[in-house]
């Protein structure tokens, strides 16, 4: 038998798989796509519907609830821009952000590091770490409202230690009011950040970290010039989603400690939202207002963190 006629043979033999036509191809989208609606339906609902209700009711003037709306232009915007409570609640917001967000990403970063090393007992410290993220901002503010109270933990501790006079009502006091919600923030979201960064780094194979130790790289260099450049994608996701959270999540914890007192020592504008909707006399056209202000904010803020991890993330 020549080759060509084995050749020839094999060719009959094999199938040929005719490509898939364009009908096909169009049914088979037009199916991917109707499964695709509810998830889209949903999204503009309650995604996109409230996002366009909060630019158009900061529009009107809105007493309350039950009060019908009347259409009064920008002029919640040039009171905004006037109101001397909003540029407390600026000046606040950017102070807890550039205090408790570094911290808690690079330091979770830091605590999840080492706990990526599997040392002897890493499992309990994970444990202890996460344990902040089970409880809810409620039990968290509550929690340390007695722990900063007149006769709470902080000041009982200065008592036993002979520092009287340093003990003062912490969420009282002006000067130290904003110190105790940073301080919380931190510790509620730093364990939960090194779990993050920990699951990461795990991914990473424990051959790369032994050459470099056998170049003589000690922790810190492999933590910043190998862990953290393989990382640093995911650096850029843990810092946008701690950013968003400080930004419009505080709200809650400022409300259980201090009700954003005292005074105006710890008004943010996520606090100024719910605070003009709902206390006192209400005015929730003003509030939104405030919080398309808080919108543009954190999008500016997102764009930022975008641009900085342009070239990995």
């Amino acid at each position: 038998m020549t080759t060509e006629t084995i050749i020839m043979s094999t060719e009959t033999k094999a199938p040929k798989t005719a490509p898939p036509r364009a009908g096909s191809l169009r049914r088979s989208n037009r199916v991917l796509a109707f499964f695709t609606i509810p998830s889209l339906l949903w999204y503009l609902i309650f995604t996109i519907g409230p996002l366009i209700a909060m630019f158009l009711i900061s529009f009107t003037d809105w007493t309350s609830i039950i009060a019908t709306p009347e259409f009064i232009g920008f002029e919640n915007f040039a009171e905004m821009f006037n109101d001397p409570r909003v540029g407390t609640a600026i000046v606040n917001t950017a102070i807890q952000l550039v205090a408790t967000v570094p911290i808690q990403v690079v330091g979770g970063f830091m605590l999840g590091y080492f706990l990526s090393l599997k040392f002897r007992g890493h499992r309990f410290f994970r444990v202890v770490l996460f344990i902040p993220a089970l409880i809810s901002v409620a039990q968290l503010g509550t929690i340390f409202t007695v722990v900063f109270g007149p006769a709470g933990l902080i000041n009982s501790l200065l008592t036993a230690v002979g520092l009287e006079e340093w003990t003062r009502a912490w969420l009282a006091n002006e000067s130290t009011a904003m110190l105790c919600i940073i301080l919380v923030g931190i510790w509620s979201g730093l364990g939960f950040n090194s779990i993050l960064f920990a699951a990461r780094l795990s991914a990473i194979d424990g051959d790369v970290y032994a050459a470099a130790e056998l170049d003589g790289a000690n922790h810190w260099q492999r933590m910043w010039r190998i862990a953290f450049p393989i990382s640093i994608d995911f650096f850029g996701v843990v810092l946008m989603l701690q950013f968003l959270w400080t930004l419009f999540g505080s709200a809650a914890l400022i409300l259980v400690m201090t009700a954003g007192g005292p005074g105006q020592a710890t008004s943010t504008l996520s606090w100024l939202v719910y605070r003009f909707a709902f206390t006192g006399a209400p005015s929730i056209g003003y509030s939104q207002a405030i919080g398309v202000l808080l919108f543009i904010l954190g999008s500016i803020g997102l764009l930022i963190i975008r641009r900085a991890f342009r070239q990995r993330y």
